[in-house]
């Protein structure tokens, strides 16, 4: 948590949008926002692991749970992506550089990094869900020589619904990370596979020795995804994802994320598939 705790656990810190870039357009627009702090005591503070959220604060209008995709090793900015798709959200996107939110937080655990250290890690993502795994990418990568082969597959609709555009251009030159970027259909221009992140998967077949496999998208895609990498060999236990867009009130008082006798927002929203799957059956 940032310095100090709030007595009023609803309260937000001050933050000021430093920059606004525009992944997506459209309808469904994404615009990743870099915040922050006005405090530089909590600038300095505010401590996160990647996989962990935070609740962004619109005053007068209401406030949304995001996780937050910047790496904790840069210290001085935290960034969300956020996907225009409801009232709060498209007055998010006509916020402007400057202009003051709140932010609580951060919520939930994290990916188990310490644990992962030395395996293989196999990144899965569609669409706004690269958004927690762009946190994880980007500190693996600044704590390189921690950890083994990384693989990345993600995909869209098409390749303007990619996310992180100008990242995967710098990640495709580097040697020591394998990227598989796909779209939905055939579209003049594209060279990378066409067709669903799921049969990217497949394709690809990463090995499941020593390796833990990340996955993060649409929950049709997650599904599909998870019975490729059981087809593949990975275990239940060596399969994650996150579960943070069923979160609210970020501090286990509404109810509305838990699943049997857990929370998202303080048990989760991390999981294995092991433990969804133990965790499903009691609901």
């Amino acid at each position: 948590m940032a310095g100090g705790k709030i007595k009023n656990i609803y309260q937000p810190w001050l933050a000021k949008i430093d920059e606004i870039k525009t992944e997506v357009d459209g309808d469904r627009a994404i615009k990743t926002f870099k915040l922050k702090f006005i405090d530089k005591k909590i600038q300095k503070n505010f401590i996160f692991k990647p996989g962990q959220c935070m609740m962004l604060s619109l005053f007068g209008i209401g406030e949304c749970m995001f996780a937050i995709c910047s790496s904790p090793t840069q210290k001085n900015f935290i960034e969300i992506s956020v996907m225009k798709h409801g009232k709060v959200t498209s007055e998010i996107h006509n916020l402007k550089t400057g202009d003051i939110v709140g932010i609580r937080g951060p919520f939930g655990n994290s990916f188990s990094l310490e644990k992962w250290k030395n395996k293989n890690l196999v990144f899965i993502g569609g669409g706004i869900g690269q958004a927690p795994l762009r946190s994880v990418i980007n500190y693996v990568l600044d704590n390189r020589n921690t950890y083994g082969k990384i693989d990345i597959i993600y995909g869209a609709r098409t390749s303007k619904d990619l996310c992180y555009k100008n990242d995967f251009s710098n990640l495709k030159k580097r040697k020591d990370v394998d990227i598989y970027l796909s779209v939905d259909q055939e579209e003049e221009g594209w060279k990378d596979f066409i067709g669903f992140v799921p049969d990217n998967l497949l394709r690809v077949k990463p090995s499941p020795e020593n390796t833990i496999a990340i996955t993060c998208g649409p929950p049709i895609m997650i599904s599909f995804v998870i019975k490729n990498l059981k087809k593949i060999g990975f275990a239940d236990d060596q399969i994650f994802t996150t579960l943070e867009m069923r979160m609210k009130c970020g501090v286990g008082k509404c109810g509305r994320c838990n699943i049997g006798n857990l929370y998202v927002c303080k048990d989760g929203p991390v999981f294995s598939n092991k433990q969804l799957k133990n965790l499903m059956g009691e609901r």
